[in-house]
């Protein structure tokens, strides 16, 4: 991933209250069509120029031809604000950050965690991250319900490891159980995926927890009761894996160093 800088300069005169919406506004659709990660950006004003930093899967992912109609649309309404297009200045590699899928994978999984912020799309086969605006738009022309789930998933992610509180229960149960909302919202977008891409992708489902080691490694895939046991764990995560069902999971982690 890479570090860039927007370089936002006034043409006339304008008010902070306009600029700040207008970039924000930009930010958010960029964000939403996965062009950029993270959820805060600082904006710095150096006398007449508004300079914001992010991060970007890749160096050309703010190019134009990957823009949402969103994108365009806030693009348009800069003027309003009588700022002119941004300049973008990549500044760097980001060292804390991972690479990004080089080539069209055989098969892909929804996948993320709280620490991550990156695609949630992986390739199954490196679980290297897929920039979302690579696939066709998953719903009104961007990918937000797939950011926003991301966002959801890895916020109950957050909770249930800090374990602090009685909600973490709760929190558990939406990224763990097959029949909780957010399980059935992120399947349901894992489809969508692979309806537009065509490419077989899969959800995965966070366990911890259960009785013994014996009977956590024999656990059935929770859609279809079926055993999918694999004899190697894929990327050393995924223990399990139903082709049917589109679905991988790991080993509980109270049993991961048994």
């Amino acid at each position: 991933m890479y570090v860039i800088e927007l370089q936002f300069e006034c043409f006339d005169n304008t008010t902070i209250s306009a600029v700040e919406q207008a970039i924000n506004g930009l930010m958010d659709a960029l964000r939403y069509n996965g062009q950029v990660l993270g959820r805060e950006f600082p904006i710095v004003m150096d006398e007449a120029v508004f300079k914001v930093r992010a991060v970007c899967p890749e160096k050309e992912s703010l190019h134009s031809q990957f823009y949402s109609p969103q994108v365009k649309s806030c693009m348009s309404r800069l003027t309003q604000a009588s700022l002119l297009a941004p300049k973008v200045k990549v500044l760097g590699r980001d060292i804390n950050s991972e690479a990004t899928a080089a080539e069209t994978p055989t098969w892909q999984v929804l996948y993320t965690t709280y620490v991550h912020t990156c695609s949630p799309l992986r390739s199954g086969e490196t679980l290297l991250p897929i920039p979302l605006y690579r696939i066709p738009a998953t719903f009104n022309g961007d990918h937000k319900a797939v950011v926003k789930w991301q966002t959801e998933w890895q916020a109950c992610d957050e909770i249930q490891m800090a374990g602090g509180c009685q909600a973490e229960h709760a929190a558990l149960r939406e990224i763990r159980d097959a029949d909780s909302d957010l399980f059935r919202r992120g399947w349901d977008l894992r489809g969508r995926i692979e309806y537009l891409t065509q490419i077989p992708t899969y959800y995965y489902q966070y366990r911890v927890g259960g009785a013994s080691l014996a009977e956590e490694s024999h656990r059935p895939c929770p859609k279809c009761g079926q055993p999918w046991r694999q004899e190697e764990p894929l990327h050393g995560i995924f223990h399990f894996k139903c082709d049917p069902c589109r679905l991988v999971s790991n080993l509980s982690w109270d049993y991961q160093s048994s």
